[in-house]
């Protein structure tokens, strides 16, 4: 009689772990992202945020979605991927709008075919073909213009899963680029520190965020028997955080240099 009124009491308490782990997995990575959302638009100023997180999240997610319909996978984290892209979405929009706001040069880029009403006084006329320059590329003007790109990417990428759907070797290794782009995000930080002999302007208790975070999805990973391509690449992401937090014991004992624009550390990975 004890044994199953523990019992009783055990499976709702799993059942919460259980959901809070799916709720914490699904919402975890965007956190750090509302903060600084928040800043961006009280400050004004997107200097210190990268655009290009954003293309890698987005690429990342868009990648492993289309690797769900290969192989079915946990729905948390589908989800996570859903709303990750939305947050991307939203700051970039938010990005773009500061940025071109607070840009002097009034020469305008765009990904597709301009317009030829050129919408900034004293700017020369827009061309008429597609304005598309790898110089400038994720550096343009307006949301639209980023929304234009994700589609192209997302059709294009959708059109070859289509037709590739059936080979195995094709989904494993389409899983594998959608995990291994997102664990490569922490490396630029990682290159950046080494160059600079320095981790002055970052964050130490946001990249100790990063380790519980990737320690906690690499868990999760495992014991949701997940496809081996996240526990994998989870891994790796937990060993590039340790290898971020060496380099702040190793570069503890150098004098710092100044930096200009101290980085958004937030904005430099999901968890």
């Amino acid at each position: 009689m004890e044994a199953q009124g523990l019992e009783w009491l055990l499976v709702p308490v799993r059942r919460l772990a259980a959901w809070g782990a799916a709720a914490a997995m699904v919402f975890g990575g965007v956190v750090p992202y509302v903060p600084q959302y928040r800043d961006i638009r009280r400050t004004q100023n997107a200097e210190g945020f990268s655009a290009y997180v954003c293309l890698v999240l987005l690429v990342a997610n868009i990648l492993r979605i289309l690797f769900w319909f290969g192989r079915r996978f946990e729905s948390p984290l589908l989800w996570q991927s859903i709303i990750m892209i939305i947050t991307m979405l939203l700051m970039l929009k938010l990005c773009t709008e500061v940025r071109v706001s607070n840009e002097l040069n009034v020469k305008r880029r765009s990904f597709a075919a301009a317009d030829s009403k050129d919408e900034e006084i004293k700017a020369p006329p827009k061309r008429s073909y597609l304005d598309f320059d790898l110089n400038y590329f994720w550096h343009w003007s307006k949301f639209t213009d980023y929304v234009q790109c994700v589609l192209t990417f997302t059709g294009v990428a959708g059109y070859i899963t289509y037709l590739w759907l059936d080979s195995s070797l094709f989904v494993e290794t389409l899983g594998f680029l959608a995990v291994f782009t997102e664990a490569m995000l922490g490396v630029p930080q990682l290159y950046r520190n080494y160059q600079n002999r320095s981790t002055e302007g970052m964050s130490v208790k946001m990249v100790l965020m990063w380790a519980s975070g990737d320690t906690f999805k690499t868990v999760y990973f495992i014991l949701n028997q997940a496809p081996f391509q996240f526990s994998i690449c989870g891994l790796l992401q937990v060993f590039v955080d340790i290898a971020i937090l060496l380099q702040v014991y190793l570069y503890s004992s150098y004098t710092q240099k100044p930096t200009s624009h101290p980085a958004h550390t937030a904005s430099a990975k999901a968890l």
